[in-house]
C-alpha cells in the first residue's frame, strides 16, 4: 500500500521516539515455515566474528510478498532519480557490505 492509498483510508502511523532514529543493519537474514516470514536484521562489523542482531521482523506471508513489491517499486524509482545502485562482486542473496568469509579487520 502506498502513502496515497493509506492517506485514504486515515491511516495515521505513530513513530515513538526511541525508534525514529533506526538502527543501522548492513546484513539480514530470512527464513520461513508455512504461516510467517521472519527477517533478522544485523551488523556485521570487518574483524569481528560475531553479527549482533539489531531487529527481528515477522511477517504474514501476503505481507512478506507486499513488502517485496514496496522495496522493488521504491528501488525503482531511487534509481530513476540517482540512478543503478551498484552491488560489485556480490552474490544476488546476501547484502553484506563486505566478504564474511574472511574475518579481516
Amino acid at each position: 500500500m502506498n502513502e496515497n492509498e493509506q492517506n485514504k483510508k486515515g491511516l495515521q502511523l505513530e513513530l515513538p521516539q526511541e525508534v525514529a532514529q533506526g538502527e543501522y543493519a548492513n546484513f539480514a537474514i530470512i527464513t520461513h515455515s508455512s504461516s510467517d516470514f521472519v527477517i533478522d536484521f544485523a551488523r556485521v562489523l570487518p574483524g569481528v566474528p560475531k553479527a549482533q542482531v539489531k531487529s527481528r521482523v515477522i511477517l504474514a506471508p501476503e505481507h512478506a510478498k507486499r513488502l517485496l513489491g514496496a522495496l522493488q517499486e521504491n528501488i525503482i524509482r531511487y534509481e530513476k532519480a540517482f540512478g543503478p545502485i551498484k552491488i560489485p562482486n556480490q552474490e544476488p542473496r546476501t547484502i553484506a557490505p563486505f566478504d564474511l568469509s574472511k574475518g579481516e579487520a
